[in-house]
């Protein structure tokens, strides 16, 4: 049975500023890919880390059935959001710790949505450091990105 990997980035170009998303899906059998899908796409005036939490959920609700898959990101917010503090947000009614509001709470809930769908392994990857497929992913962003920037 083929692997699942989602490789996914996301790019801003001002903080906020146009932005986008980019992911590429693999179904790997030990090193050969077997199939890849790319997905991309942006916003005139966003945030990189929307960018980056797009990239992830877009990645996942493209899947049409459960999947186990594994999601590679560069982003420490991503994978810390949805790894470890989550669960304290929704017991905390979406505040942090330090009782604020959730920072991008609709893309945090729609990626809780669309992970629970699927039995997802989240890693952290070093950005622009040479990894292949996060370097494609960065591409994929900044082509999502290209229709909004002037």
């Amino acid at each position: 049975m083929p692997e699942l990997f989602a490789f996914t980035d996301g790019a801003c170009s001002g903080n906020p500023g146009p932005g986008g998303w980019g992911a590429l899906l693999q179904a790997k059998e030990g090193d050969a890919v077997l199939r890849e899908r790319e997905l991309k796409g942006g916003e005139a005036r966003t945030t990189n880390n929307r960018m980056e939490l797009l990239a992830a959920i877009n990645a996942l609700e493209t899947l049409t059935s459960p999947s186990k898959i594994t999601v590679i990101t560069d982003s420490a917010y991503v994978k810390g959001g949805i790894t470890e503090w989550l669960a304290g947000w929704k017991r905390k009614g979406w505040k942090t710790s330090t009782k604020k509001p959730v920072k991008n709470e609709d893309l945090w809930r729609r990626l809780d949505e669309a992970a629970a769908r699927h039995q997802v392994r989240w890693e952290w990857v070093k950005g622009h450091a040479g990894h292949p497929e996060n370097e494609r992913a960065d591409e994929l962003a900044r082509k999502g990105m290209a229709p909004f920037k002037r």
